[in-house]
């Protein structure tokens, strides 16, 4: 999976990919793919078991675009056999406590079939996608791995990068991508700053049996302190299963990521409106901070800043990892456009102003969004209602909501 370490080494390569979670393996992979020769480093080799220590519980609903650019850079017949089609979203507004059930006040469901003959997306789960991708990175040609290896320092100039690796290996680069997540070393070596919005509040993540089938709806249930997600996945011993993306307050949060298991049960059961019968966990627990983080600027000399080190979202929408994805597509239509150019001033300058129109828009969107529904308060709660009802009721606000959640916003 690896290549060889030397102390001493010098290499050369067009991009050097420093990050080997997922936007950072399909970077490679892309890049490797289209002809450059690429080397990606990440100081922590992938958890690709989902029982183990670290696993990623959270999975990914990667839409249209994403499953075209897997398809140009031949990676989509690795990851399809892995795929749950998301056929349509079910959005629930519901009212309640802690404690109680939940009152469903309103529910309308987005059809994928409206905006193209087939679905949404593609559920995976997170530890699943970075198996089948450390799997397949070695066999692209031009492409080539170092796990246990990071970035320590950089030094850029007109013509190339020249960055000094943990290992002491110094690597010349014509484009330096950093994927290396929302505390980016590379970002920071680059002198790029980043601004942060806190919310207060965690996600849980986790894989949830349940008693009714989805029928491969993704189904968000809002209410006070954030959605509950259930995103469909593949059976699981003939039981019917969903990922789940649960936003509640910090500490209630933690309340819950402690909470014994019966008693779990219970809470999200009541938490889903009972919509799919009898909740059961089938997985440990994640926690995650939400926040929106902004890079200052996405690119600097010889710098490409893309995925969480360019933006964080909280997670509504399956806008996370989908708009880091139209990062990389950007940055790769622009190195195969003129690959001579490749990391100059004029390219990275073009990725910049390409991708900080959509970036912005997306954040503000989802940042309001997320006040709205985590709200308590009995006005935010009817603007809440009637956003849903006005949304999905009137046709072209529906069919413009769906396009823009697809792709890249013109």
């Amino acid at each position: 999976m690896s290549t060889p370490q030397n102390n001493a080494q010098r290499l050369t390569v067009d991009v050097l990919v420093s990050g080997g979670g997922i936007a950072g393996m399909i970077a490679a992979a892309a890049f490797g793919a289209s002809g450059f020769k690429t080397l990606m480093v990440d100081p922590t080799p992938p958890v690709t078991v989902g029982t183990a220590a670290g696993s990623d519980l959270r999975s990914t609903a990667f839409l249209r675009p994403a499953r075209d650019l897997f398809e140009r850079i031949g990676i989509w017949s690795v990851l399809e056999p892995y795929a749950t089609p998301l056929e349509a979203l079910r959005v629930v507004d519901t009212v309640g406590a802690d404690g109680t059930p939940s009152e469903v006040r309103a529910e309308r469901q987005f059809e994928g079939t409206e905006t193209g003959n087939e679905p949404f997306g593609w559920n995976f789960l997170n530890w699943m996608i970075r198996r089948e991708l450390a799997a397949v990175l070695p066999t692209i040609h031009n492409t080539q791995t170092r796990y246990g290896t990071g970035f320590k320092s950089m030094l850029t100039r007109t013509g190339e990068a020249l960055v000094t690796l943990t290992d002491g290996t110094q690597v010349a680069a014509k484009l330096v991508i950093a994927a290396d997540g929302r505390g980016s070393p590379v970002r920071e070596a680059a002198g790029i700053g980043v601004k942060t919005t806190h919310y207060g509040q965690k996600s849980l993540s986790f894989t949830t049996f349940h008693d009714l089938p989805h029928n491969n709806v993704s189904t968000e249930i809002y209410r006070e302190g954030g959605p509950f997600t259930m995103v469909p996945l593949a059976d699981i011993d003939g039981r019917h299963a969903s990922a789940v993306v649960w936003m509640n307050s910090g500490p209630r949060a933690v309340d819950l990521l402690n909470m014994a298991v019966p008693a779990f049960n219970a809470a999200m059961t009541e938490r889903s409106a009972g919509l799919f019968g009898a909740l059961e966990l089938a997985s440990h627990r994640g926690i995650f901070p939400i926040i929106t983080q902004l890079a200052d600027r996405l690119a600097a000399e010889r710098v490409a800043v893309i995925a969480e080190a360019a933006h964080v979202l909280p997670p509504i929408g399956a806008q996370g990892l989908n708009t880091s994805l139209n990062d990389l597509a950007q940055l790769l239509d622009l190195a195969c456009q003129t690959p001579a150019s490749l990391g100059d001033r004029t390219m990275l300058d073009t990725y910049a102003k390409a991708r900080h129109r959509d970036i912005a828009a997306r954040a503000f969107v989802v940042d309001k969004f997320n006040r709205v529904v985590r709200s308590d308060t009995g006005i935010l709660n009817s603007i809440r209602l009637m956003g849903l009802k006005a949304v999905h009721d009137i046709k072209p606000v529906r069919m413009g909501v769906m396009r823009a959640g697809l792709g890249p916003l013109t």
